[in-house]
C-alpha cells in the first residue's frame, strides 16, 4: 500500500485495467462508484445514496453512490471501474476537481460529489453529457479515463478534443467550439474542441470511445442472406 495524506491505497494492472485497493479505517467510510465494487473484507457494510439529483436521472447517468463503513476494524476494499483504462488519485486540501461524466471512481466521505450544469451551449453542442460532475472539499479522489491518462499543466490558453478530456481543476474557464467551420466539422473527423483558459491541470484520456467504436464495428460479424 501506498501512504499519502488520506488513505492508503494501491493502484495495479494499469494504465490497461486499473484495479484499486482502498484500505479504510476502522468505523470510516467511502464512496465507490455503483457496481464498481470487486471484493471487500468481511468488515464492511454499505449502504446506497442517491447522488446528482432528479438532473442526473433525466440524462441516464449513475444516480447511486454506495458507501462501505468498515465496521469496528480496518479494512481493504477493491474497486474495478467499468470503463479499461488508466486511473489517477488526487488529494484534495478544499479544492475543487471536475470530472467527465463517467470518470468517477470513489472518494473519502467528505469529498461531497454533484452533478454540475453545463448548459445547453457547453453540454449539448459538444457531444458529450449535459452534465460534469463537481467534486469538492478535503479528501482522496480517484478517477478513471478510457486508455491513459496525461496531466496537463495549463497556465494561459490550451484545446482539447471534448472527446479526450478526463478531468479539470476549478479556476479554468472553457468554451466549445469545432476546429475549423462547418466543412471541416462534418469531413476532417475532427469534433469539437474545448478551449481552456487560465492557470490549472487538465487530465486528458489517450482514447476516445466514438472512433474505437467505428474501428470495432469493422470486426462485428456480419450476418449472411
Amino acid at each position: 500500500m501506498e501512504d499519502f495524506k488520506g488513505f492508503k491505497y494501491k493502484i495495479e494492472a494499469d494504465p490497461d485495467y486499473s484495479f484499486l485497493t482502498v484500505e479504510v479505517p476502522a468505523d470510516q467510510r467511502l464512496k465507490v462508484e455503483a457496481s464498481a465494487m470487486a471484493t471487500m473484507d468481511t468488515c464492511f457494510e454499505m449502504k446506497t445514496k442517491f447522488k446528482g439529483g432528479f438532473s442526473r436521472f433525466l440524462t441516464g447517468e449513475s444516480i447511486f453512490i454506495n458507501e462501505f463503513t468498515s465496521k469496528g476494524v480496518p479494512g481493504e476494499i477493491g474497486i474495478a471501474p467499468g470503463c479499461p483504462g488508466d486511473m489517477r488519485h488526487v488529494y484534495l486540501d478544499n479544492q475543487t476537481i471536475y470530472l467527465q461524466n463517467s470518470a468517477f471512481v470513489a472518494s473519502s466521505i467528505n469529498i461531497e460529489v454533484l452533478s454540475k450544469w453545463q448548459g445547453f451551449v457547453k453540454g449539448f453542442f459538444s457531444g458529450e453529457k449535459l452534465f460534469l460532475i463537481k467534486c469538492s472539499g478535503t479528501g482522496d479522489l480517484w478517477f478513471n479515463s478510457f486508455g491513459g491518462i496525461i496531466e496537463i499543466d495549463v497556465t494561459d490558453n490550451y484545446v482539447v478534443d471534448t472527446g479526450h478530456i478526463v478531468a479539470f481543476t476549478d479556476g479554468l474557464d472553457y468554451n466549445i467550439s469545432s476546429v475549423g467551420g462547418m466543412k471541416s466539422f462534418f469531413f476532417s473527423g475532427e469534433g469539437l474542441v474545448c478551449k481552456f483558459s487560465g492557470k490549472g491541470k487538465v487530465w486528458i484520456q489517450t482514447r476516445k470511445t466514438s472512433p474505437f467504436v467505428w474501428w470495432a464495428n469493422y470486426f462485428r460479424p456480419q450476418s449472411s442472406n
